[in-house]
């Protein structure tokens, strides 16, 4: 076993004895959701969603929360803590390079974003009977460059903030501007066009999910978009190039003391 499997093997076991990360990263965004589609009212077609239904016009920005949850307040967490009680430097004097535990970090995230995205489109399909993701590549690489635009700026956080207080205060800054975009806080189809429009390229993306996953022209109305199926590349592209440029500046102001 090499040197970052065993390091991605400790941090995920370390991961999983942080109930609220696993909690509300994992397994709240299946939740609440699930929790809104007890409501009967949101399980009908609406004519206010042009006969589409509030569960699965909503679907996407459930698994914006738990992204959300995983890069833009746990790694910042997790790695400034670990800089601020000396972890980091710990680890710098043995044959272990410290850039091998940001590595297994990053992988352990993914990991857990994985898993919250299949439970919540596993549920949301057998219970609310929400349709699968209508474009399954364009949803996984929609998924996939957001989240890594959200990890990037997740770490670029961690990158500058000298203390796991000021590390915390910023991603809450971060992630409350990502949910406020994502419709978290106020479905988007009540926020001002203007707000709409940027908030299809904030990461991590929920208009390009929402595209992928529905393929349906009524959801697509009802979220003030013209058109439904593959998500537009200049939303993957921008996402990318927060991903490139947050990653890159993280890289060059990352202190490992």
């Amino acid at each position: 076993m090499s040197t970052l499997q065993k390091v991605t093997l400790v941090e995920g076991k370390l991961f999983l004895r942080e109930p609220m990360s696993v909690i509300f990263g994992v397994f709240f965004p299946t939740a609440l959701l699930l929790g809104l589609g007890a409501i009967p009212a949101l399980r009908e077609p609406s004519e206010e969603f042009d006969g589409a239904r509030f569960v699965e016009v909503w679907a996407p920005t459930a698994l914006v929360l738990g992204i959300g949850i995983l890069g833009l307040q746990h790694i910042p967490n997790v790695v400034s803590s670990y800089r601020e009680n000396r972890i980091l430097r710990r680890i710098s004097t043995t044959p272990v390079h410290p850039a091998t535990l940001l590595v297994a970090q990053l992988i352990v995230a993914l990991a857990a974003a994985v898993a919250a995205a299949v439970l919540l489109i596993v549920a949301a399909w057998l219970v609310l009977d929400v349709p699968l993701p209508q474009e399954p590549l364009w949803f996984t690489v929609a998924f996939l460059v957001g989240f890594a635009a959200v990890l990037a700026i997740g770490m670029l956080i961690a990158a500058v903030a000298p203390n796991t207080r000021l590390a915390n205060g910023l991603a809450m800054v971060a992630y409350m501007v990502a949910m406020f975009a994502g419709g978290v806080f106020l479905p988007r189809f009540l926020l001002p066009d203007a707000l709409v429009r940027i908030g299809d390229y904030t990461p991590p993306g929920v208009q390009a999910l929402l595209d992928a996953w529905s393929g349906d022209e009524a959801v697509a109305s009802a979220v003030g978009v013209s058109s439904a199926g593959p998500p537009e590349l200049l939303q993957l592209g921008i996402m990318a190039l927060i991903a490139v440029v947050a990653g890159w500046a993280a890289a060059r102001l990352f202190r490992w003391e």
